[in-house]
């Protein structure tokens, strides 16, 4: 696995969901005109920002996630697994760079007893 190829597309996606955080702000957070004098215009604005704000959190978690395994690269330990330490596989990596669980100790959480 070519490491420094997987970090410059981390921090090429990085770049990408900072870019949307923005746009998703500028509709949530610049919004200056009032909320319209129409109910049911006014439940589909209210929803709409609704999803905005969801959109956010999913960038937000995202974000933070990438910017971990740049910081595990950065270690020298992003090939291997945060829970047991054995290597996560490329496979895995390569379809899903910012995970930090092997296969085995993923199963195990999702399971419920620990790892």
């Amino acid at each position: 696995m070519d490491i420094q190829q997987r970090r410059h597309d981390l921090e090429t996606r990085r770049a990408e969901l900072r870019e949307r955080m923005e746009r998703v702000a500028s509709h949530t957070q610049h919004r200056s005109e009032p909320l319209s004098a129409d109910f049911a215009e006014q439940a589909v604005e209210l929803e709409n920002q609704g999803v905005l704000i969801a959109i956010d959190g999913e960038l937000n978690a995202e974000l933070r996630s990438i910017d971990l395994a740049i910081r595990r690269i950065e270690a020298g330990d992003y090939e291997f697994c945060a829970s047991c330490g054995e290597e996560i596989g490329e496979a895995r990596l390569n379809a899903l760079p910012s995970v930090t669980l092997c296969i085995s100790c993923a199963e195990r959480g999702e399971r419920g007893t620990g790892g």
